[in-house]
């Protein structure tokens, strides 16, 4: 009895000095945190989407709260209206940038690019990419097994399973960057978001020669500069053997896409601007009348006038 009696005080004893420790540590290392903090990641959507470049809501809102400057500070989910308030709130200047949608530069559907060969294994992109370039001739386009589509939080990316490629929701699309991570062949891209959903890319990302991509893909970019050099903007660079157009440098002419011999330039929302057609030849303008040739001139035969010889009789 004792000996049960000893060992229940003596497991009360370290149970109050264990706790009295604890309390002790916690009081030391204390970290006070700015109550505001708390307002601000309720001010956030909540998705932890990681688009922001921290690790979650909470340590974005501590940085926003921490931060003097908070222009490099951004939630691509919340948007603009989102950081307007938080730095209202805070007394700061909110960070203005432009829209931005995820995009698919591969143009590459099943029947530009047929397949040369059948995989058998784990249905992912970046087992396949670890592996080999894929099922088809081309060692840059979009494989199609749908890291994206696992990766995107708010279901704004599908495999069309027609063209075997990703397809992007424009209006459900936050710009988070997940599935641009998620991509190991660098197919998407975050790019400028116009209105109406409106765009035109390269919906190619191929660095190979001409000659290599036609093989491969009858969509791919040749590198061949008409669309460079129709651009009035300067918005069209090319750069090893691929076009690149700049978002924000682009005025959506569409003059560049008639140009593209390939149709490598894709047009959404837009109605493709008339193809030029050859001019008809100009009417043959009526030949003037022929002079009539001058006429010779006379000869000058001396005419010898018969003198009167008859007299007078």
């Amino acid at each position: 009895m004792n000996t049960l009696v000893f060992t229940i005080l003596t497991l009360c004893v370290l149970g109050v000095v264990s706790a009295l420790v604890l309390y002790w540590v916690a009081q030391k290392f204390k970290v006070e945190e700015d109550p505001r903090v708390d307002d601000v990641e309720k001010m956030l959507p909540g998705a932890n989407c990681g688009g922001c470049g921290f690790a979650g809501c909470r340590a974005f809102a501590s940085a926003m709260v921490s931060s003097d400057d908070i222009s490099d500070l951004y939630c691509a989910v919340g948007g603009a209206d989102c950081m307007k308030r938080i730095a209202d709130y805070l007394g700061k200047a909110a960070p203005v940038k432009e829209p931005l949608v995820a995009t698919v530069r591969c143009g590459g559907t099943c029947e530009k690019r047929p397949r040369t060969n059948s995989y058998v294994g784990a249905s992912s992109c970046a087992v396949v990419s670890s592996l080999y370039v894929g099922e088809t001739g081309c060692a840059y386009g979009c494989l199609g097994y749908g890291d994206c589509v696992a990766a995107c939080a708010f279901d704004a990316i599908r495999i069309n399973p027609e063209t075997g490629i990703a397809e992007v929701d424009a209006d459900k699309c936050t710009a988070c960057g997940a599935c641009v991570k998620a991509c190991p062949k660098g197919v998407i891209e975050l790019r400028k978001k116009w209105p109406k959903n409106r765009a035109i890319y390269v919906s190619c990302v191929s660095r190979d020669k001409g000659p290599v991509v036609m093989k491969a893909c009858k969509a791919g970019c040749i590198g061949c500069g008409k669309c460079a050099k129709v651009c009035e903007f300067g918005a069209i660079t090319i750069e090893n053997n691929l076009a690149y157009i700049d978002p924000f440098k682009c005025r959506l002419c569409r003059k560049c896409v008639n140009e593209c011999p390939t149709g490598a330039i894709k047009l959404v929302g837009l109605a493709p601007l008339p193809k030029k057609t050859a001019e008809p030849a100009a009417a043959a303008a009526p030949k003037p009348a022929a002079e009539k040739p001058a006429a010779p001139a006379a000869n000058k035969a001396a005419v010898s006038a018969e003198p009167e010889t008859a007299e007078k009789k």
